[in-house]
């Protein structure tokens, strides 16, 4: 029995100890939520509710476009067979997610992370399956729901497509946007008026001098997806701005140290 309460003890402490940290503080991203360890789905809503209990900086998610225009939070282009793009809203509110929830619209999802102000959104714009007109149409109704629900203030964007982000910067010039791609240099992404790049961890080791250009330039960065230790204390050394991982819980508890 003692074991036991000295385990729940433990583990309350460790808990805690996540709560109370600054976005200020830490580098940490959780890509698509913290759920891995916590038993929550990726991308639910339950995952962004467990990044924020953690204390991370911010919390990744993606979006994609129904055919009648509503904005649902998933990763692939299709669950359970059913393709977004290619369904109405009505019927993509009846799947449930593995944890239960049901599939959640950008809207409810906005909601639940406009309760806190402690972790950023981070709204990846998702490049369409039908073509590049969809992807801007895309990118106009998330700015336009951001700005509907008065979330400006802690939701920041990223994409792969680059018209898509110069499309967020035109539409909301005071919002933070970083590219995804990696195939655009920090003298291009500082041309095109962008805030930052968010690229994966291969491009920074093709490109050492990527991560000191972009501070030069007062320009942010953040690498994709680092889940290996070794590799996330190598970033940490490199002074990335933020880092997105899977293994949101490691990297705060490393990053302390």
């Amino acid at each position: 029995m003692k074991k036991v309460f000295a385990m729940l003890a433990a583990g309350f402490l460790s808990l805690t100890a996540f709560e109370g940290m600054s976005q200020n503080k830490n580098k940490v991203i959780a890509h698509r939520g913290a759920w891995k360890h916590t038993g929550a789905t990726e991308n639910s809503i339950g995952a962004l509710e467990h990044a924020i209990k953690m204390g991370c900086y911010g919390s990744e998610f993606d979006v994609h476009m129904s055919a009648d225009s509503v904005i649902f939070v998933l990763h692939d282009h299709a669950i359970k067979g059913t393709h977004i793009e290619k369904t109405n809203a009505s019927e993509l509110a009846q799947i449930k997610l593995e944890n239960g929830e049901s599939l959640p619209t950008l809207e409810a999802y906005l909601k639940a992370g406009a309760k806190q102000k402690g972790t950023r959104l981070i709204l990846e714009i998702k490049t369409s399956s039908m073509g590049k007109e969809r992807s801007l149409a895309l990118a106009t109704k998330c700015v336009e729901m951001v700005k509907k629900l008065q979330v400006e203030d802690i939701t920041d964007y990223i994409a792969f497509d680059f018209d898509v982000c110069k499309k967020v910067k035109e539409l909301a010039p005071k919002a933070h946007v970083e590219y995804l791609n990696g195939d655009k240099t920090p003298d291009e992404i500082a041309a095109a008026g962008l805030d930052g790049i968010d690229y994966h961890f291969n491009v920074y080791k093709k490109n050492e001098d990527y991560i000191a250009a972009m501070k030069a330039k007062k320009l942010t960065t953040n690498v994709w997806t680092v889940n290996d230790e070794a590799m996330l204390r190598s970033f940490l050394e490199k002074n990335v701005d933020f880092i997105t991982t899977n293994e949101p819980e490691l990297l705060l508890s490393i990053s302390k140290k």
